[in-house]
C-alpha cells in the first residue's frame, strides 16, 4: 500500500492538502491518508466494477425471480456504502503496519527468495491460502450463535446482483477480507503483485454475485463460480468457498450448482412464466420486483 500512498502524496496530498510541516512519513499523516485512499479506492472499485458487471454481465431477467426484493439494487448499494467506511478502520490499521515495514512485502523481484518462480508461487499460494481461510471464516459466520449478528444481512439477497458483493455487515466484511491482508505478514509477496491481487479479489467477489452461471465444463467441479455461490445464498449450508470447491469437498459442504442441473433460478422463472404466475408487474424497468416469494416457491430459511 506504500506504492499507492507515495503516488497520492506526490500528486495530491503534498502539493494540495498537508502543510509543509507535516512530513510524508509522519504516522498521523499516513493514517489519515490511508483512510482517504482506502475509502476512495474501495468505493471506486465497488461502484465501478459493480456497474460494469451489472450493466454488461448480470442477467436482468433474474429480477423476475420471486426472491428478488423490492428496490434490491438500491438497498445493496446503500448497505455496502454504509459498511465500507467501518470496514476500512481495521483495514487501515493493517495497511499502516505494511507501510511502516512490518510485513514481508518487497519491491524488486531480486528480493524474492526464489526470484521469478517465487513470484509465481506466491500468487498461487495467495489464492489457496486465502481460499482456505475464507472457507473456515465463512463457515464460522454461519454458526447459529454468530450468524444473526453479523452474516445474516448478506443473505437477505437470495438472488444477488453484483452490488451484493460488498453488501456485508462491517464485522463480516472485515473478517472475510482479513486473509488478504494477513498473507503478506506471513509470506513474502511483491508489492505490485499484492495490488494486482487486491484488484483481482474485488473482481472475483463481484463475479460470483453476477448471475452469470456459465462455467467451462472441465472446471465446474473445481472453480467456485456464480452458479455455486448463488446456491449458497439460496440454500445456506453449501459452497462456502471463495475461488475453489476444494474445501467444500473436504468439509462436506459442496453442492453441485442447481443452475447447471436445470433447477436454477432461470428454470424457476421459466416455470412460473409458463404457469402464468409471473405477471407484467413482476419485472419493472428499474428492477423493483416483488418483495416476497410466490406461494410454493421456497428456499432454506435462516
Amino acid at each position: 500500500m506504500d506504492l499507492v500512498l507515495n503516488v497520492a502524496d506526490y500528486y495530491f496530498f503534498t502539493p494540495y492538502v498537508y502543510p509543509a510541516s507535516w512530513p510524508e512519513d509522519g504516522a498521523l499523516r499516513q493514517i489519515i491518508s490511508l483512510l482517504v485512499v482506502t475509502n476512495l479506492g474501495a468505493a471506486v472499485l465497488y461502484l465501478g466494477l459493480g456497474a460494469i458487471s451489472y450493466y454488461f454481465i448480470f442477467d436482468h431477467n433474474l429480477m423476475k425471480h420471486p426472491h428478488f426484493l423490492e428496490n434490491q439494487v438500491w438497498r445493496e448499494i446503500k448497505y455496502a456504502m454504509t459498511s465500507l467506511p467501518w470496514i476500512s478502520i481495521p483495514t487501515v490499521a493493517l495497511f499502516f503496519a505494511e507501510v511502516r515495514g512490518y510485513s514481508k512485502l518487497y519491491d524488486n523481484v531480486a528480493d524474492s527468495p526464489l526470484g521469478w518462480p517465487g513470484l509465481f508461487l506466491s500468487m498461487i499460494s495467495f489464492l489457496f491460502f486465502t481460499d482456505m481461510c475464507i472457507y473456515w471464516i465463512h463457515r464460522f459466520l454461519h454458526h447459529k450463535l454468530i450468524y444473526k449478528l453479523f452474516h445474516k444481512p448478506h443473505h437477505i439477497w437470495k438472488i444477488p446482483t453484483p452490488f451484493a458483493s460488498h453488501a456485508f455487515h462491517p464485522v463480516d466484511g472485515f473478517l472475510q477480507g482479513m486473509p488478504y491482508h494477513i498473507y503478506p505478514f506471513l509470506f513474502p509477496l511483491h508489492k505490485v503483485l499484492y495490488l494486482a491481487l487486491y484488484v483481482f479479489v474485488n473482481i472475483w467477489t463481484i463475479s460470483i454475485h453476477d448471475g452469470d452461471y456459465r462455467v467451462p465444463g472441465a472446471l465446474t467441479s473445481v472453480i467456485n463460480g456464480s452458479a455455486h455461490h448463488t446456491d449458497h445464498h439460496l440454500f445456506f449450508d453449501y459452497n462456502y468457498g471463495q475461488y475453489f470447491t476444494l474445501w467444500d469437498r473436504l468439509g462436506g459442504s459442496y453442492r453441485h450448482p442447481s443452475a447447471l442441473m436445470g433447477k436454477g433460478p432461470h428454470d424457476l422463472i421459466r416455470k412460473l412464466q409458463a404457469e402464468g404466475k409471473l405477471g407484467n408487474d413482476e419485472a419493472k424497468p428499474n428492477g423493483q420486483v416483488n418483495g416476497r416469494a410466490q406461494r410454493g416457491v421456497t428456499c432454506k430459511e435462516e
